[in-house]
């Protein structure tokens, strides 16, 4: 599941971050709980990212995004759930906790 911020809007205040956190930290504890928690981190902002590409065995580095979007990836977490329907009720958890939309997609095979 990845978390989808609209980075073109006004930050939130630190009142409200502190809130959200402590909202993600309980829905973490519960699915630390129930035994599906994998993984989970926040991302820094978009402006601290650094875009590498390969083309015809030249690498090329630049600042920034990729794709000019308003919403950028913020951070994710890795669940393992028995289907569907229990990752999209986790999900529903996390967007109401983190007040930003949730993406749910599943892994194509682990590594």
């Amino acid at each position: 599941m990845s978390v989808e911020l609209d980075q073109s809007g006004p930050r939130p205040t630190e009142a409200e971050q502190e809130r959200n956190f402590a909202r993600v930290g309980a829905v973490n504890d519960e699915m630390k709980a129930q035994g599906i928690w994998v993984f989970a981190g926040g991302l820094l902002p978009y402006d601290s990212a650094t875009v590498v590409r390969v083309q015809d065995g030249t690498t090329t580095m630049t600042d920034g995004p990729f794709a000019e979007t308003k919403e950028q990836l913020a951070g994710f977490w890795v669940i393992e759930v028995p289907d569907l329907d229990a990752a999209l009720g986790w999900a529903e958890k996390c967007a109401e906790a983190c007040e930003a939309p949730i993406e749910v997609r599943p892994f194509d095979g682990l590594a």
